[in-house]
């Protein structure tokens, strides 16, 4: 919900709050893909060199994913424990709510001001002033029209976060417009390596992935009348298995579960506390799961989206199928 101190900002009076600011702290989502966190660093990068002092963090886990460790070229990622108390600006990026932020929710109340930079559907407007374009492909669209509009430079290592990214958020690219691919060619012209960038995000998992990934996909489920008669799919991953894997693995678990042909909506709900779960569903185009999952109190794109919630597994099931009852079909 929009608070009553909250205001919509175009892309012109974004850059004036980016460009005002000495002190920024951009914030990711918890768990950050590489929008989340790729964006932040991409815009950390542009405000550090104009001279800000720049913290980059997320409130959970305590480092980034494996696979995106080499984006951070410039030492900006902290630990959450360690962000400025009440920065000048706070910047919160590819982050659909509050909650999202996870411990380190109360900066969008102690910062003197806050701003979100968000293209998910579902992000009604939280902080002081929001930036939202549910058109964007990816947040890191957004931030490249914010750089071009500050006059930043594109360099490689921007350029490579970026590109992050867009992959992340696009499949692959198979869910991009004709203006991304655009946007992804002017990348690989700066200096991006599309095979060194995409490998560590799609394509490599250890060993040890072939095993706990049979031990979740045995506890998978077909429900062929679900999600409105279109087929709901989902698998469960135990606290033992989250907290045993590296983090980007056990996110990887639903691109496999959603391949499932007989089911529009996949859901993988991972244990990450005694009774706490956190979920990532994902639709084919059909179902609107961002609607679901905000019903849920979560929250990200039409067609992939999650939340966390409280509660046993079985409960919690029960409700994503009434969720995505009432979730609107698409096109």
């Amino acid at each position: 919900m929009v608070d009553g101190t909250s205001r919509p900002v175009d892309l012109g009076e974004a850059v004036g709050l980016l460009t005002a600011a000495r002190q920024v702290v951009l914030l990711a989502h918890v768990n950050p893909d590489a929008d989340a966190l790729g964006s932040a660093l991409a815009l950390g990068l542009a405000l550090h060199r104009r001279g800000a002092e720049v913290q980059v963090s997320f409130g959970a886990p305590e480092r980034p994913a494996e696979s995106l460790r080499d984006l951070d070229v410039d030492g900006l990622v902290v630990p959450a424990d360690r962000v400025v108390g009440a920065p000048e600006l706070l910047v919160v990026l590819d982050t659909g709510s509050v909650d999202r932020l996870g411990p380190l929710a109360d900066r969008a109340t102690t910062a003197g001001t806050t701003l979100v930079i968000d293209h998910h559907v579902s992000n009604e407007g939280f902080g002081t002033h929001y930036y939202i374009d549910p058109r964007a492909d990816a947040t890191a669209v957004m931030v490249l029209h914010l750089l071009d509009a500050m006059g930043a430079t594109v360099d490689l290592p921007t350029a490579q976060c970026l590109y992050a990214g867009l992959v992340t958020d696009t499949r692959n690219f198979r869910a991009a417009s004709p203006d991304t691919h655009a946007m992804a060619a002017r990348l690989l012209v700066a200096g991006v390596d599309a095979e060194a960038v995409t490998r560590p995000l799609l394509d490599t998992h250890p060993f040890s992935w072939l095993g706990m990934l049979s031990s979740v996909l045995a506890t998978a489920t077909l429900e062929v009348d679900e999600a409105r008669g279109l087929g709901l799919v989902h698998a469960l991953i135990r606290r033992d298995l989250v907290s045993g894997g590296r983090q980007d693995e056990v996110e990887s678990v639903i691109d496999v579960l959603r391949t499932t042909a007989e089911a529009e909506a996949a859901l993988v709900l991972k244990q990450v506390g005694e009774h706490r779960w956190t979920a990532s569903m994902r639709s084919k185009g059909r179902i609107d799961v961002a609607a679901a999952a905000s019903a849920l109190g979560g929250g990200g794109h039409r067609v992939a989206s999650g939340f966390t919630l409280d509660g046993d597994a079985p409960d919690i099931l029960d409700r994503v199928r009434r969720a995505l009852a009432d979730a609107p079909l698409l096109g």
